[in-house]
């Protein structure tokens, strides 16, 4: 099995179950559509998504992200090419999985009315529209993940537990930073998904709102190599230019954030 294989698989299992239970919990007659519970089990299924698709492509390492891939990058533990590799298989993973959702609630995309909760089951958007904040939001909430992901990584348990791990570090994520902007925290998991809406043929489905779609881009990006480096330069003393640039963006966004929500 090739890498390009494996990132496609664990990403198609990802977006499968990960876009699936947004469409569950937000499409009109869905069984699973509960409005008081709905970011309770949202929370849940994307951690279960990220654990099952981490289980389902361990021969590539299991990024499943391009956040992952470009902050490994970053640190020198990732070749260019293989970045590269790992980026198009994560986009065919995410854009099949995109398919196979709109198959599977074909009946519902033409009984639910409101072009938002479409448009919400495939991509994120903010609560409240705040650019800069909600940039930030992003490279906090990826940047969190990425800490911990490494964290985790120097942690024994287990054989085979580490990925259960792993979805409950997107759960606590999603439960405590995601009410902002649905926390992306992963570049392909919003945009494949956003075009995906775009093409698909989905009765009144309205904009796909790509006039956001360079924040859950550069937000995870960003704080993917920031979670990286900074635990690189916390716990094993190494340092190189791109900690430095991811702290100064977010330094930046913080201060264009702190600016835009002043009144």
């Amino acid at each position: 099995m090739s890498e390009l294989l494996s990132e496609a698989i664990g990403t198609f299992v990802l977006i499968l179950f990960g876009c699936g239970v947004n469409a569950g919990i937000s499409l009109k007659s869905s069984f699973s559509k509960r409005d008081s519970n709905s970011w309770t089990v949202g929370t849940l299924g994307w951690g279960l998504a990220v654990t099952l698709g981490v289980y389902a492509s361990q021969y590539s390492g299991a990024h499943i992200n391009p956040a992952v891939t470009f902050g490994l990058l970053s640190s020198g533990d990732i070749e260019l090419t293989k970045a590269f590799e790992y980026l198009i298989g994560q986009s065919i993973g995410a854009f099949l999985a995109c398919i196979i959702i709109y198959l599977h609630y074909l009946p519902h995309w033409s009984n639910t009315n409101d072009k938002e909760v479409k448009l919400g089951v495939f991509a994120t958007s903010p609560a409240i529209s705040s650019k800069w904040s909600n940039l930030n939001s992003e490279i906090l909430g990826t940047f969190t993940l990425l800490f911990g992901l490494k964290f985790i990584g120097i942690n024994e348990f287990a054989e085979g537990l580490n990925p259960i791990v792993v979805g409950c570090l997107v759960c606590a994520i999603g439960i405590s930073l995601g009410g902002t902007t649905g926390y992306a925290i992963n570049p392909v998991r919003d945009f494949i998904p956003r075009l995906s809406h775009y093409v698909l043929p989905i009765p009144g489905k309205g904009d796909s709102n790509f006039n956001y779609s360079w924040i859950p881009i550069i937000g995870p990006l960003t704080g993917g190599v920031l979670g990286v480096t900074l635990y690189e330069y916390l716990f094993e003393n190494i340092e190189n230019i791109y900690l430095y640039l991811s702290v100064g963006i977010f330094l930046l966004v913080s201060t264009l954030s702190i600016i835009e929500n002043k009144n």
